[in-house]
Protein backbone atom coordinates (compact mmCIF):
# COMPACT_ATOMS: atom_id res chain seq x y z
CA UNK A 1 0.00 0.00 0.00
CA UNK A 2 1.04 3.36 -0.15
CA UNK A 3 1.85 5.83 2.13
CA UNK A 4 -1.46 6.73 4.88
CA UNK A 5 -1.49 10.69 4.79
CA UNK A 6 -4.95 10.94 5.82
CA UNK A 7 -6.45 9.13 9.31
CA UNK A 8 -9.79 8.83 10.47
CA UNK A 9 -10.05 7.98 14.35
CA UNK A 10 -13.40 6.45 15.19
CA UNK A 11 -13.96 7.32 19.03
CA UNK A 12 -14.27 10.73 21.23
CA UNK A 13 -12.96 9.10 23.87
CA UNK A 14 -9.42 9.55 26.54
CA UNK A 15 -7.57 7.14 24.12
CA UNK A 16 -9.33 8.17 20.95
CA UNK A 17 -8.54 11.37 21.64
CA UNK A 18 -4.65 10.74 22.11
CA UNK A 19 -4.44 8.61 19.86
CA UNK A 20 -5.96 11.34 17.22
CA UNK A 21 -3.08 13.70 18.92
CA UNK A 22 -0.63 11.35 18.31
CA UNK A 23 -1.34 10.80 14.17
CA UNK A 24 -1.46 14.81 14.17
CA UNK A 25 1.87 14.74 15.86
CA UNK A 26 3.46 12.96 13.00
CA UNK A 27 2.34 15.00 10.67
CA UNK A 28 -0.75 12.66 9.24
CA UNK A 29 -4.07 15.09 8.56
CA UNK A 30 -6.46 13.97 11.14
CA UNK A 31 -10.15 13.74 11.63
CA UNK A 32 -11.96 12.24 14.72
CA UNK A 33 -15.19 11.27 14.96
CA UNK A 34 -17.06 11.12 18.21
CA UNK A 35 -20.81 10.57 18.77
CA UNK A 36 -21.29 13.03 21.25
CA UNK A 37 -21.42 16.78 19.52
CA UNK A 38 -20.51 18.11 23.29
CA UNK A 39 -16.97 16.58 22.55
CA UNK A 40 -16.58 17.67 19.24
CA UNK A 41 -18.03 21.24 19.87
CA UNK A 42 -15.59 21.36 23.29
CA UNK A 43 -12.40 20.22 20.92
CA UNK A 44 -13.36 22.22 17.55
CA UNK A 45 -13.98 25.62 20.00
CA UNK A 46 -11.37 25.62 22.86
CA UNK A 47 -8.86 22.29 21.39
CA UNK A 48 -9.98 20.56 24.59
CA UNK A 49 -11.41 17.35 25.47
CA UNK A 50 -12.27 18.09 28.78
CA UNK A 51 -15.00 15.31 29.81
CA UNK A 52 -12.20 12.54 29.06
CA UNK A 53 -8.46 14.60 28.98
CA UNK A 54 -9.00 17.45 31.59
CA UNK A 55 -6.24 19.82 31.78
CA UNK A 56 -4.73 19.44 28.60
CA UNK A 57 -5.21 22.09 25.58
CA UNK A 58 -4.15 20.44 22.26
CA UNK A 59 -2.03 22.24 19.78
CA UNK A 60 -2.81 20.06 16.98
CA UNK A 61 -6.13 19.80 14.62
CA UNK A 62 -8.20 17.12 14.62
CA UNK A 63 -11.05 18.38 12.32
CA UNK A 64 -13.55 16.77 15.12
CA UNK A 65 -16.81 15.52 13.56
CA UNK A 66 -20.18 13.65 13.98
CA UNK A 67 -20.42 12.52 11.20
CA UNK A 68 -18.99 9.26 10.07
CA UNK A 69 -19.16 9.93 6.58
CA UNK A 70 -16.43 12.55 7.23
CA UNK A 71 -13.88 9.94 8.40
CA UNK A 72 -14.51 6.67 6.77
CA UNK A 73 -12.92 7.78 3.46
CA UNK A 74 -9.09 8.14 5.49
CA UNK A 75 -6.61 6.50 4.10
CA UNK A 76 -6.33 3.89 7.52
CA UNK A 77 -8.95 3.94 10.35
CA UNK A 78 -8.30 3.77 13.99
CA UNK A 79 -11.26 1.94 15.38
CA UNK A 80 -10.99 3.30 19.44
CA UNK A 81 -14.46 2.29 20.39
CA UNK A 82 -15.13 -0.11 23.42
CA UNK A 83 -14.97 -3.63 22.23
CA UNK A 84 -18.50 -4.92 22.96
CA UNK A 85 -20.02 -2.03 20.39
CA UNK A 86 -17.02 -3.16 17.39
CA UNK A 87 -19.45 -5.03 15.60
CA UNK A 88 -22.19 -2.46 16.01
CA UNK A 89 -19.67 0.29 14.79
CA UNK A 90 -18.39 -1.56 11.71
CA UNK A 91 -22.07 -2.24 10.53
CA UNK A 92 -22.60 1.23 10.36
CA UNK A 93 -19.37 2.02 8.85
CA UNK A 94 -20.46 -0.09 6.38
CA UNK A 95 -23.12 1.50 5.47
CA UNK A 96 -20.65 4.28 4.39
CA UNK A 97 -19.09 2.57 1.57
CA UNK A 98 -15.89 2.02 3.25
CA UNK A 99 -15.38 -1.61 1.86
CA UNK A 100 -11.50 -1.53 2.29
CA UNK A 101 -7.87 -0.47 3.82
CA UNK A 102 -6.08 -0.83 6.81
CA UNK A 103 -8.42 -0.87 10.05
CA UNK A 104 -6.36 -0.50 13.50
CA UNK A 105 -8.21 -2.04 16.06
CA UNK A 106 -7.32 -0.10 19.34
CA UNK A 107 -9.84 -1.52 21.78
CA UNK A 108 -8.34 -4.33 23.99
CA UNK A 109 -10.96 -7.19 24.53
CA UNK A 110 -12.62 -10.03 23.25
CA UNK A 111 -16.37 -9.84 21.55
CA UNK A 112 -18.17 -11.54 24.79
CA UNK A 113 -21.22 -12.80 22.55
CA UNK A 114 -19.46 -14.88 20.38
CA UNK A 115 -16.23 -15.35 22.18
CA UNK A 116 -14.53 -14.19 18.93
CA UNK A 117 -11.46 -11.51 18.69
CA UNK A 118 -12.24 -8.37 17.43
CA UNK A 119 -10.19 -9.03 13.81
CA UNK A 120 -12.74 -11.77 13.63
CA UNK A 121 -15.45 -9.48 13.98
CA UNK A 122 -14.00 -6.87 11.39
CA UNK A 123 -13.73 -9.81 9.07
CA UNK A 124 -17.57 -10.61 9.42
CA UNK A 125 -18.63 -6.78 9.00
CA UNK A 126 -16.11 -5.56 6.51
CA UNK A 127 -14.52 -8.58 4.52
CA UNK A 128 -12.37 -6.27 1.86
CA UNK A 129 -10.44 -4.29 5.21
CA UNK A 130 -7.40 -5.04 6.48
CA UNK A 131 -7.15 -5.89 9.87
CA UNK A 132 -4.89 -4.05 11.97
CA UNK A 133 -3.63 -4.09 15.77
CA UNK A 134 -2.61 -0.88 18.42
CA UNK A 135 -1.39 -2.60 21.76
CA UNK A 136 0.93 -1.91 24.29
CA UNK A 137 1.77 -0.38 27.46
CA UNK A 138 0.14 3.25 27.33
CA UNK A 139 -2.24 5.40 29.37
CA UNK A 140 -4.13 8.08 27.49
CA UNK A 141 -3.06 10.58 29.42
CA UNK A 142 0.45 10.07 29.43
CA UNK A 143 0.06 10.30 25.23
CA UNK A 144 -2.16 13.06 25.71
CA UNK A 145 0.50 14.70 26.78
CA UNK A 146 3.22 13.44 24.69
CA UNK A 147 5.21 11.40 27.38
CA UNK A 148 7.59 9.19 26.25
CA UNK A 149 5.53 6.14 24.73
CA UNK A 150 6.14 2.86 22.74
CA UNK A 151 3.20 0.13 21.44
CA UNK A 152 2.96 -2.31 19.41
CA UNK A 153 1.39 -2.30 15.73
CA UNK A 154 0.44 -5.28 13.77
CA UNK A 155 -1.13 -6.18 10.53
CA UNK A 156 -1.01 -9.13 8.13
CA UNK A 157 1.73 -7.59 6.06
CA UNK A 158 4.91 -6.30 7.24
CA UNK A 159 4.74 -3.54 4.65
CA UNK A 160 1.06 -1.69 5.92
CA UNK A 161 2.51 -2.99 9.35
CA UNK A 162 5.30 -0.32 8.63
CA UNK A 163 3.21 1.85 6.68
CA UNK A 164 0.87 2.68 10.16
CA UNK A 165 3.79 3.04 12.40
CA UNK A 166 4.76 5.88 10.13
CA UNK A 167 1.89 7.57 9.95
CA UNK A 168 2.19 7.55 14.37
CA UNK A 169 5.66 7.96 14.89
CA UNK A 170 6.65 11.26 16.60
CA UNK A 171 10.07 11.66 19.33
CA UNK A 172 7.46 10.90 21.83
CA UNK A 173 5.57 7.54 20.59
CA UNK A 174 7.13 5.20 19.09
CA UNK A 175 5.48 2.15 17.17
CA UNK A 176 6.85 -1.20 16.35
CA UNK A 177 5.75 -3.26 13.82
CA UNK A 178 4.65 -6.82 13.96
CA UNK A 179 2.81 -9.29 12.04
CA UNK A 180 1.16 -11.10 14.81
CA UNK A 181 -2.13 -9.88 15.09
CA UNK A 182 -3.28 -12.83 16.92
CA UNK A 183 -0.62 -12.46 19.79
CA UNK A 184 -1.09 -8.30 20.01
CA UNK A 185 -4.57 -9.02 20.70
CA UNK A 186 -4.92 -12.03 22.93
CA UNK A 187 -2.05 -9.89 24.82
CA UNK A 188 -4.50 -6.95 25.27
CA UNK A 189 -7.08 -8.69 26.34
CA UNK A 190 -5.70 -11.21 28.75
CA UNK A 191 -3.68 -8.97 30.96
CA UNK A 192 -7.49 -6.94 31.55
CA UNK A 193 -8.27 -9.79 33.21
CA UNK A 194 -5.17 -10.10 35.24
CA UNK A 195 -5.25 -6.83 35.81
CA UNK A 196 -8.71 -6.96 37.70
CA UNK A 197 -7.09 -10.15 40.00
CA UNK A 198 -4.01 -7.69 40.78
CA UNK A 199 -6.28 -4.55 41.64
CA UNK A 200 -8.14 -6.63 44.22
CA UNK A 201 -4.94 -8.08 45.61
CA UNK A 202 -3.67 -4.45 46.26
CA UNK A 203 -6.93 -3.44 47.51
CA UNK A 204 -7.43 -6.55 50.05
CA UNK A 205 -4.17 -5.38 51.06
CA UNK A 206 -1.94 -8.59 50.78
CA UNK A 207 1.05 -6.99 50.08
CA UNK A 208 3.57 -6.33 47.05
CA UNK A 209 4.92 -9.79 47.34
CA UNK A 210 1.77 -11.26 46.58
CA UNK A 211 1.17 -8.69 43.61
CA UNK A 212 4.38 -9.50 42.28
CA UNK A 213 3.50 -13.10 42.22
CA UNK A 214 -0.05 -12.74 40.73
CA UNK A 215 1.62 -10.69 37.97
CA UNK A 216 4.07 -13.15 37.29
CA UNK A 217 1.72 -16.25 37.81
CA UNK A 218 -0.70 -14.83 35.42
CA UNK A 219 2.08 -13.94 32.48
CA UNK A 220 2.56 -17.80 32.70
CA UNK A 221 -1.22 -18.01 32.38
CA UNK A 222 -1.37 -15.59 29.67
CA UNK A 223 1.41 -17.08 27.30
CA UNK A 224 0.14 -20.82 28.01
CA UNK A 225 -3.19 -19.77 26.09
CA UNK A 226 -1.60 -17.45 24.06
CA UNK A 227 0.37 -19.91 22.45
CA UNK A 228 -1.90 -22.56 22.31
CA UNK A 229 -3.94 -20.42 20.25
CA UNK A 230 -1.08 -19.56 18.05
CA UNK A 231 0.42 -16.42 19.18
CA UNK A 232 4.29 -15.76 18.78
CA UNK A 233 6.16 -15.95 22.02
CA UNK A 234 7.88 -12.70 21.04
CA UNK A 235 4.54 -10.96 20.86
CA UNK A 236 3.71 -12.16 24.23
CA UNK A 237 7.07 -11.47 25.78
CA UNK A 238 6.42 -7.88 23.93
CA UNK A 239 4.99 -4.41 24.57
CA UNK A 240 1.87 -6.10 23.73
CA UNK A 241 1.87 -8.69 26.29
CA UNK A 242 4.11 -8.70 29.09
CA UNK A 243 4.57 -4.82 28.52
CA UNK A 244 1.20 -4.15 28.68
CA UNK A 245 0.60 -6.71 31.25
CA UNK A 246 2.97 -4.92 33.92
CA UNK A 247 1.46 -1.48 33.31
CA UNK A 248 -2.46 -2.27 34.05
CA UNK A 249 -1.45 -5.03 36.86
CA UNK A 250 0.48 -2.06 39.05
CA UNK A 251 -1.69 1.18 38.47
CA UNK A 252 -4.71 2.81 39.52
CA UNK A 253 -4.85 4.70 35.94
CA UNK A 254 -5.76 1.23 34.59
CA UNK A 255 -9.55 0.44 34.99
CA UNK A 256 -9.28 -2.94 35.34
CA UNK A 257 -6.90 -2.41 37.89
CA UNK A 258 -9.25 0.08 39.92
CA UNK A 259 -12.19 -2.05 39.50
CA UNK A 260 -10.02 -5.04 40.95
CA UNK A 261 -9.16 -2.73 43.64
CA UNK A 262 -12.77 -2.19 44.72
CA UNK A 263 -13.63 -5.61 44.68
CA UNK A 264 -10.45 -5.88 46.89
CA UNK A 265 -11.73 -3.19 49.22
CA UNK A 266 -15.27 -5.47 49.70
CA UNK A 267 -17.62 -4.38 47.22
CA UNK A 268 -19.36 -7.18 45.35
CA UNK A 269 -19.17 -7.05 41.50
CA UNK A 270 -22.96 -6.93 41.30
CA UNK A 271 -22.94 -3.52 43.05
CA UNK A 272 -19.85 -1.70 40.91
CA UNK A 273 -21.96 -3.45 37.95
CA UNK A 274 -25.51 -2.26 39.12
CA UNK A 275 -23.95 1.26 39.73
CA UNK A 276 -23.30 1.87 36.30
CA UNK A 277 -20.21 3.54 34.79
CA UNK A 278 -18.24 2.33 32.35
CA UNK A 279 -17.27 -1.32 32.99
CA UNK A 280 -13.78 -2.42 32.92
CA UNK A 281 -13.40 -4.59 29.60
CA UNK A 282 -11.96 -7.46 31.75
CA UNK A 283 -15.05 -8.03 33.28
CA UNK A 284 -16.19 -9.13 29.86
CA UNK A 285 -13.52 -10.98 28.83
CA UNK A 286 -12.97 -13.13 31.93
CA UNK A 287 -15.28 -15.79 31.45
CA UNK A 288 -14.62 -16.03 27.60
CA UNK A 289 -10.57 -16.23 28.54
CA UNK A 290 -12.43 -19.62 30.71
CA UNK A 291 -13.63 -20.80 28.25
CA UNK A 292 -10.87 -20.55 25.38
CA UNK A 293 -9.04 -22.19 28.08
CA UNK A 294 -11.45 -25.06 27.87
CA UNK A 295 -11.62 -25.42 24.44
CA UNK A 296 -7.74 -25.62 24.17
CA UNK A 297 -7.14 -27.65 27.04
CA UNK A 298 -5.08 -24.86 28.74
CA UNK A 299 -5.17 -24.44 32.79
CA UNK A 300 -6.60 -20.86 33.67
CA UNK A 301 -6.95 -20.49 37.14
CA UNK A 302 -6.44 -16.65 38.14
CA UNK A 303 -8.86 -16.26 34.60
CA UNK A 304 -11.08 -18.23 36.44
CA UNK A 305 -10.98 -17.05 39.92
CA UNK A 306 -11.88 -13.15 38.29
CA UNK A 307 -14.59 -14.72 36.44
CA UNK A 308 -16.09 -16.34 39.47
CA UNK A 309 -16.04 -12.67 41.12
CA UNK A 310 -17.94 -11.40 38.82
CA UNK A 311 -20.16 -13.78 37.70
CA UNK A 312 -20.81 -15.22 41.44
CA UNK A 313 -20.13 -12.49 43.50
CA UNK A 314 -16.96 -14.31 45.32
CA UNK A 315 -14.96 -12.21 47.67
CA UNK A 316 -11.33 -11.66 47.52
CA UNK A 317 -10.78 -14.00 50.58
CA UNK A 318 -12.45 -17.01 48.70
CA UNK A 319 -10.74 -16.23 45.83
CA UNK A 320 -7.33 -16.43 47.50
CA UNK A 321 -7.74 -19.22 49.29
CA UNK A 322 -9.21 -21.34 45.85
CA UNK A 323 -5.70 -20.18 44.13
CA UNK A 324 -3.58 -21.44 47.21
CA UNK A 325 -5.05 -24.75 47.65
CA UNK A 326 -4.49 -25.76 44.37
CA UNK A 327 -1.92 -28.75 44.21
CA UNK A 328 1.55 -28.24 43.68
CA UNK A 329 3.27 -28.56 40.53
CA UNK A 330 6.50 -27.67 38.75
CA UNK A 331 6.45 -23.44 37.97
CA UNK A 332 7.91 -24.65 34.36
CA UNK A 333 4.62 -26.78 33.49
CA UNK A 334 3.53 -26.02 30.64
CA UNK A 335 -0.09 -27.18 31.23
Amino acid sequence: MGAIKTIGVIGGGAWGTALALTAARSGSDVRLWARDPGIVSDIRSRRQNSRYLPGITFDEDLNATTSLEDVAGADALLLVTPAQTTRAILAALKKTGRAQGPVVLCAKGIEQTSGKLLSKVLSEELPGAEAAVLSGPSFADDVARGLPTAVTVAASSAKTALSLCESMQSPCFRPYASIDILGAQIGGALKNVLAIACGAVVGRKLGASAQAALTARGFAELTRLGTAMGAQSETLTGLSGLGDLVLTCSSSQSRNFSFGLRLGEGFMASELISAGGKLAEGAYSARVAVKLGQKHDIDVPICETVARMIDEDLSIDDALNTLMARPLKPESEVV
